[in-house]
């Protein structure tokens, strides 16, 4: 479990770094700028949710052990 989320949080931050690349920062919200930014915040969010689902885990292991 623990290479499926390092792996899927290379690809999120991947996504982060390429997007960012594609914002033109004279007009955030239009076109190829907005759908960059989406996929930017949706990148967050997966980010966000990995590192809670790997600290479970922790969590669930020390249990366990108790």
């Amino acid at each position: 479990m623990k290479v499926f989320t390092l792996i899927l949080s290379v690809i999120a931050l991947a996504l982060i770094i390429f997007n960012t690349t594609k914002l033109n920062f004279d007009a955030l919200f239009d076109g190829e700028s907005q759908t960059a930014l989406i996929t930017i915040v949706a990148a967050l969010c997966a980010l966000i949710l990995l590192q809670i689902l790997r600290v479970s885990k922790k969590i669930e292991k020390l249990s366990k052990r108790r």
